[in-house]
């Protein structure tokens, strides 16, 4: 009797094992997507950029963005940036006013740091300072609807 146990509670759980392996194995691989702005959270998107819009700023921020953002969102930020098209990524035209308008600069800073989608983060790569300037630049590429091509 107890080896009829021993065997039902052995095929028992080999079931269960079995199931619940091939349960792990159908389902769909979540990917390791970043969180969208809606995660971005509250207090990040509430920080006000201490670094005022000057031309140093602009300067020191047109710098970075030749070496780590322009590959993807252009050099004059209308997001046709060379890598960009290669994987065929759709990337934001900055030089449209309305793509940030309803941005804060909160939000900005967290998505350069904590990078967003396809956009790798920054990270600790940038000082703090560096990245309120990268924001004070991405703004200042909107241009206004009289400068557009139509």
């Amino acid at each position: 009797m107890s080896r009829i146990a021993t065997f039902l509670f052995l095929a028992l759980f080999s079931l269960t094992s079995v199931s619940a392996l091939t349960a792990q194995q159908t389902q769909t691989p979540q990917k390791g997507t970043p969180p969208s702005y809606a995660a971005i959270p509250a207090e990040d998107a509430k920080q006000t950029n201490p670094v005022k819009s000057s031309p140093e700023s602009l300067a020191r921020a047109k710098k970075w963005w030749g070496l780590d953002c322009a590959m993807c969102h252009g050099k004059d930020g209308n997001g046709k940036g060379d890598l960009a098209a290669d994987m065929k990524l759709k990337i934001a035209d900055f030089t449209d006013p309305n793509t940030l308008k309803d941005r804060t600069d909160g939000e900005l800073f967290y998505i350069i740091k904590n990078g967003h989608q396809d956009m790798p983060a920054e990270g600790p790569r940038i000082k703090p300072e560096e990245n309120w300037d990268l924001v004070n630049y991405v703004r200042s590429l909107a241009k206004p609807k009289s400068e557009q091509k139509q």
